[in-house]
């Protein structure tokens, strides 16, 4: 599926992602400047990705675990510095909520560090009921 907003595009053709261009960014990213090349290439391969493109180069990334029924994890969303402040990351957002696999889910999580106010305009809170919530973190990757 493609979205088009000259000069960009949103898809979500796993073939047109351009490796170095996702690597490079997470490499300089607080939450996976540590994540080696071949978990990133794993993530991806079992995701629903989504690259934003001006012409042929990549310049933003998100993707989405999911089970395309009831849950979805939205993480590694990126757009590249230069072309920050063009209201890409709110598109991208609304293309990823848009897309027909993704709809009907009952849960959507997300982890932000500083991007709170982007996410709470599409619908993301705090966690109501964060007691309820458990997780298992391994700081060494």
């Amino acid at each position: 599926m493609e979205f088009k907003r000259d000069p960009f595009t949103i898809s979500d053709d796993t073939s047109r992602l351009d490796m170095d261009a996702i690597c490079e960014f997470l490499s300089r990213s607080y939450w996976a400047n540590k994540r080696p090349r071949d978990a990133i290439e794993k993530s991806i391969q079992y995701s629903l990705n989504f690259g934003v493109y001006d012409g042929e180069r990549q310049i933003g990334f998100a993707r989405v675990v999911t089970d395309r029924a009831v849950f979805a994890y939205l993480c590694d969303v990126f757009i590249h510095e230069e072309y920050r402040g063009q209201a890409l990351g709110k598109w991208m957002m609304q293309c990823i909520l848009a897309h027909p696999d993704l709809q009907g889910l009952r849960r959507w999580c997300l982890l932000t560090q500083d991007a709170h106010g982007l996410y709470e305009q599409f619908g993301f809170t705090e966690l109501k009921d964060p007691i309820r919530w458990m997780e298992k973190y391994d700081t060494t990757k």
